[in-house]
């Protein structure tokens, strides 16, 4: 009988990573969502039922009572444990099921993931992950996502391991999970990984401004810093410049999101609280940090993707492009 999935969190990341499970799920299964916005519910519900019927659910709890495998991505720790811990609506308030397999996608500190986790599996609510991914929305679309894992690497012999790794495939490539063994690992993994895109991209996009400024074309930078020491991921994927690399990056609409700038301020937080747990001086962050915060009270920055910085401290755009300051109807920023 094929197993009815939930997705709780249908923000920019959500929505794609729920469009991928309603795709590859049996069509004869139910998908359960959940969202504290009635709208993206419905929108999705609009876009996604050819493939299945979908439900939407006013609760977490309701989520869980239906489904053999929860998934959510939500924005913080509090976000989390209501999801999963409020006494009347969350997932602990479910029925026991021991087979359900619950992963939690949202990147949070490790103590508050522990204490979801233990909870659960001492009311006997089934096995719960942290599974912060890595990639951004546009792997979120196509469904190849990093997973980063706080759980043993699944056995197929187990009817609940394998479908954990079932539920894991639908959204990333199994060539880039990384099962990590114990719960909050995975979450370890991810904010050492947003400790270096946070400072990186910040640096990158000092960098451009500085070489633009000096009179170089954007995109004869971008060819020399491709070819050399000064490569990286964020520079190939979160291109700060419009037009400069051959793939999408969301400067090319506007800085349409992606990742707000906003958002970098939790993911560098974290990185910063888990380097003074353990005695390690977090000096890039720190500094990192004051310039994200002036950025996301920038109205050039806020609500835009945080590759938007290189406005802030003071990128300039190439010839032909003027930042108008305002949204256009698809909800990005418009350019000339």
């Amino acid at each position: 009988m094929a197993e009815n999935f939930a997705f709780i969190g249908l923000g920019a990341m959500g929505y794609a990573m729920a469009s991928n499970i309603r795709k590859k799920m049996d069509s004869s299964a139910i998908f359960y969502i959940n969202d504290i916005n009635a709208s993206a519910c419905k929108r999705f519900t609009n876009e996604y039922s050819t493939y299945g019927r979908i439900e939407t659910v006013a609760t977490a709890r309701e989520a869980a009572d239906n489904a053999k495998v929860v998934i959510s991505i939500v924005p913080g720790a509090n976000d989390v444990k209501k999801v999963y811990l409020d006494e009347k609506d969350g997932v602990i308030a479910a029925k026991k099921d021991e087979e359900r397999v619950l992963l939690e996608c949202s990147t949070i500190d490790v103590k508050s993931t522990r204490e979801v986790g233990e909870k659960l599996k001492a009311q006997g609510l089934g096995t719960y992950a942290d599974t912060p991914v890595s990639g951004g929305v546009p792997a979120a679309e196509r469904g190849d996502l990093s997973m980063l894992i706080g759980h043993p690497k699944p056995s197929d012999s187990n009817p609940t391991s394998k479908r954990l790794s079932t539920a894991l495939s639908m959204m990333g490539s199994p060539e880039k999970f990384f099962y990590l063994s114990s719960l909050g690992a995975g979450l370890t993994a991810k904010i050492s990984n947003n400790y270096l895109s946070g400072t990186i991209l910040l640096a990158t996009a000092e960098a451009l401004a500085i070489g633009v400024a000096q009179g170089l074309d954007p995109k004869d930078l971008y060819s020399v810093i491709r070819a050399s020491t000064g490569q990286s991921w964020m520079c190939d994927h979160v291109m700060p410049i419009p037009n400069v690399t051959d793939i999408w990056v969301p400067s090319n609409s506007g800085y349409k999101p992606g990742f707000k700038t906003q958002m970098m301020l939790k993911d560098l937080g974290l990185g910063i609280e888990s380097a003074q747990q353990v005695g390690i001086n977090p000096a890039m962050a720190e500094a990192a940090l004051e310039v994200w915060e002036s950025a996301s009270k920038d109205a050039k920055c806020f609500d835009r993707d945080g590759s938007s910085v290189y406005l802030h401290i003071g990128g300039k755009l190439p010839q032909g492009y003027e930042d108008k300051g305002k949204k256009g109807e698809d909800g990005s920023w418009e350019f000339t």
